[in-house]
């Protein structure tokens, strides 16, 4: 039957606006994942390819090269000359093969959409993000070797959960006794950061997480200097990102930027007698206030926030970071 003038018209109406519909081309962040949240200044696409490039070069000495293999051929040869007659039978194991095949095509290092502009979600397999981050900004510490170009940060995502506050406090309950539950205890800080959220209140998601330590062992102690654990917190949209990490602050909050500059306070002269020692101490403290203002400037913007301690007459347990 021949289309006719009307019909023509009916379907150019009708599919006008598939062109303009948006694809989802990729997965995104989710409740239950584990990975790697990386920041980066407006090239993702680059920062991504410096991403994959530097967690592979130090996984492959953490847990050696990725193997890769085809899906498993015992599973085709199974049963082969049986029920080739039998429909149901050979639909299960086409099923099966499509599976497997699928499972041995997973990475251990995904690119996710996170949610958020100028963030990377490298979503992880079978590794832990807290080490192999840890071992990353190790070594840029030690060597000061810079590694990249438009990578800020990269905060390692042991676990997650939808980011409402009752769903927060029963997960960090649990997730958070191996560091601060009785008999284990510590000097810590927590770190809140909240991005495209705004169904969370800043005092109630503080007052939570502060009870919550403090409920776990009263003997865990604030420590805003050198603390001993930092608990990250990352909001982005509707899911929590958590973390606990140590060297925080020696690893320039975790900036693999900062991490590699050589300390200044480290080059000065040292003084010799007959110097005059106030000017000495001006020259150190003028180097600190340089230094503390270019972490200041690398770092994206983040809350500090503690338990209210013994005279803290602040009422809302928090200390913003200095921006």
């Amino acid at each position: 039957m021949a289309e006719t003038p009307e019909s023509r018209k009916r379907n150019k109406k009708r599919y006008a606006n598939y062109g303009n519909k948006k694809v989802k081309t990729s997965r995104e962040l989710e409740v239950g994942m584990q990975g790697i949240l990386i920041t980066c200044n407006m090239n993702e696409r680059k920062c991504t390819a410096e991403a994959f490039s530097l967690l592979n070069e130090y996984a492959d000495q953490l847990y050696g090269p990725e193997k890769f293999s085809d899906a498993d051929e015992s599973d085709s040869d199974v049963n082969d000359g049986q029920d080739d007659d039998d429909a149901e039978a050979a639909l299960k194991k086409e099923v099966k093969q499509i599976r497997s095949s699928t499972q041995k095509r997973e990475r251990r290092f995904q690119a996710l959409d996170s949610g958020a502009n100028n963030v990377v979600f490298i979503r992880t397999q079978n590794i832990d993000p807290d080490k192999l981050v840890h071992h990353i900004l190790q070594d840029l510490y030690t060597t000061k070797k810079k590694k990249s170009r438009v990578i800020l940060r990269m905060l390692p995502v042991s676990g997650t959960c939808k980011a409402f506050i009752e769903d927060m406090e029963k997960y960090l309950g649990t997730f958070l006794e191996p560091w601060f539950k009785t008999p284990n205890q510590g000097t810590f800080q927590i770190v809140f950061k909240a991005r495209n959220s705004s169904h969370n209140k800043r005092e109630e998601v503080i007052k939570a997480l502060a009870g919550l330590v403090g409920q776990l062992n009263p003997n865990n102690k604030v420590d805003l200097t050198n603390p001993e654990y930092t608990i990250i917190i990352e909001v982005i949209k509707s899911v929590c990102c958590v973390s606990v990490v140590r060297d925080y602050m020696l690893f320039r909050k975790f900036n693999v930027q900062e991490v590699v500059k050589v300390d200044k306070v480290q080059n000065l002269p040292q003084r010799t007698e007959g110097s005059q020692e106030g000017a000495g101490g001006q020259e150190v403290e003028a180097v600190k206030q340089d230094k503390g203002a270019a972490d200041n400037a690398a770092d994206q913007k983040e809350e500090t926030v503690v338990p209210i301690e013994e005279g803290n007459k602040d009422g809302q347990g928090h200390v913003p970071d200095k921006q």
